[in-house]
């Protein structure tokens, strides 16, 4: 029987073939411990709160009436459950590259370079959306400047945060994500004195709860309406994930991962059923203004509060600037553990003398930079190609971390039972069962034939993915091939 290698430490998983060779680069000796506990802490409660919140519920609110609580609801116990296997692994094993890192231990080499790939390709397509969202609100404000000069200008910004330090990267996102629960937590208050006509100054009729049942019913397109809201909805909770890599540049990784894995459920409670049942109890579900303005501008606009769409404008903006900082982030990460396991450029597995993997983050941004052209000269063929592409990955993303985690429990309680601080539900059955509601959310999406739906993102996200695996195998085949003929040569 063979003996397994040694379960990855907090900056390096554990390779089958020996990390990348840093001797020459002194500096290189892997991540430090730059973020502070408030920094990560921050990063835990924002990671939630994405621009997809406050831009994107109108849609599935106008699709499933009130019924959207419920989808929500389904798809929040959804990254719960997938949180808490991911937590599990990462308080016994914290490391940068979290989840591939995992499926390489867990499922084989071809896994963690599959998805450690996949993971990088969804953010880096991430950052062309994002920076083109903020830079189309601030040409908005100051039209002096071009669009696509706004969206160089921000990319360039948070790319020299990100160049700094892993401590600069957190001091931004603490404070961008301050701003977004800040945001949010006064939205629960306001709307809810509103709601009950406590609101001083304000005219809105103290309609309480009503609007959830007045207009056509809580479902007035059906039951069927939810698995609708599910699809629209399921994409703005990705990033919950990424206190999980941050974790390894903690003083106290495995600490860290604990709070954040048991804090998770009340974050989603309050940040998005919270705020989401504000907006459909202020307003009918059918208010035009809800599709024309926006949900969150619409309900604060249905209470009296002056320049709404201004206010959502510059939370909105908040959470792009920060949904970039983040992704540029955990592209490198991603790629610096890609990196330190040899599935990448050996460059990407080597730091600054400040903890900084800098060919890492070079190497994400310059793939942004092209996204975001691709965006301003082909959108509806070429970016529309690297959307749909990346559309499915998350759901990739919780499936491989659900299969790791069958295995890797298993792994855990033979060597080191007393690493297993965070324990997943009713194992294995729970993990079972999160497998089948990933898998038909997968397959409901194939129901959704227009264009650029969930049709189109689900094939074309099973295509790359596919394409990668193929690469992961062949490179495997290689690797074998050559250590043989070591043997042999020997």
């Amino acid at each position: 029987m063979t003996t397994r290698p040694p379960l990855p430490t907090a900056d390096t998983a554990a390779p089958v073939t020996p990390a990348p060779d840093t001797s020459a680069d002194p500096a290189g000796s892997g991540l430090q411990a730059g973020l502070k506990n408030r920094h990560l802490s921050m990063i835990a409660i924002g990671g939630v709160i994405g621009a997809g919140l406050f831009v994107g519920s109108g849609s599935g609110i106008a699709a499933a009436g009130p019924g959207i609580l419920v989808s929500y609801a389904l798809v929040g116990v959804l990254v719960v459950l997938v949180m808490r296997m991911l937590g599990e692994m990462a308080a016994a094993n914290p490391t940068s590259g979290s989840f591939s890192a995992y499926a390489d231990r867990a499922l084989g080499r071809w896994a963690g370079f599959t998805i450690g790939w996949l993971y990088w390709f969804f953010w880096v397509v991430v950052l062309a959306v994002e920076a083109t969202a903020g830079a189309k609100i601030l040409a908005g404000w100051i039209p002096a400047v071009p669009q696509w000069g706004w969206a160089l200008i921000v990319m360039v910004v948070l790319t020299a945060t990100n160049l700094v330090s892993v401590s600069s990267y957190g001091e931004f996102e603490f404070w961008f994500a301050g701003i977004k629960v800040v945001a949010i937590a006064a939205f629960i208050v306001v709307g809810g004195l509103a709601i009950f006509g406590l609101l001083p100054g304000s005219d809105h009729p103290a309609s309480g709860f009503s609007n959830l049942t007045a207009h056509g019913g809580f479902l007035p397109h059906g039951p069927g309406a939810i698995l609708t809201g599910v699809l629209m909805v399921v994409f703005s909770f990705m990033g919950s994930e990424i206190v999980t890599l941050a974790a390894g540049e903690t003083a106290d990784p495995r600490a860290a991962v604990t709070k954040a894995t048991n804090s998770v459920i009340w974050r989603i409670a309050v940040f998005y059923l919270g705020s989401i049942l504000i907006v459909v109890s202020l307003l009918r579900w059918d208010d035009p203004a809800i599709l024309k303005d926006g949900s969150y501008v619409a309900a604060l606009s249905s209470i009296g509060i002056p320049h709404a769409a201004q206010i959502m404008n510059a939370i909105v903006l908040t959470s792009v600037l920060s949904c970039l900082n983040s992704g540029l982030y955990t592209a490198s990460r991603m790629a610096f553990s890609l990196g330190r396991r040899s599935d990448a450029p050996a460059a990407f597995g080597r730091t600054t003398g400040r903890g900084v993997p800098q060919s890492a983050i070079l190497a994400s941004v310059v793939f942004g930079f092209v996204a975001v052209a691709f965006n301003y000269l082909w959108p509806d063929t070429v970016f529309q190609f690297l959307l749909n592409a990346s559309g499915a990955i998350a759901l990739f993303v919780w499936l491989v971390i659900c299969f790791s985690q069958l295995k890797m429990r298993r792994i855990i309680e033979r060597e080191s039972p007393q690493k297993l601080v965070v324990r997943m539900w009713l194992y294995p059955y729970l993990t079972w069962a999160t497998i089948a509601l990933i898998t038909f959310v997968l397959g409901y999406m194939l129901t959704d034939t227009a264009d650029g739906g969930g049709r189109d993102q689900v094939v074309l996200s099973t295509v790359v993915a596919a394409g990668v695996v193929a690469v992961a195998l062949i490179r495997e085949r290689l690797r074998r091939n050559r250590t043989q003929d070591a043997v042999a040569s020997s």
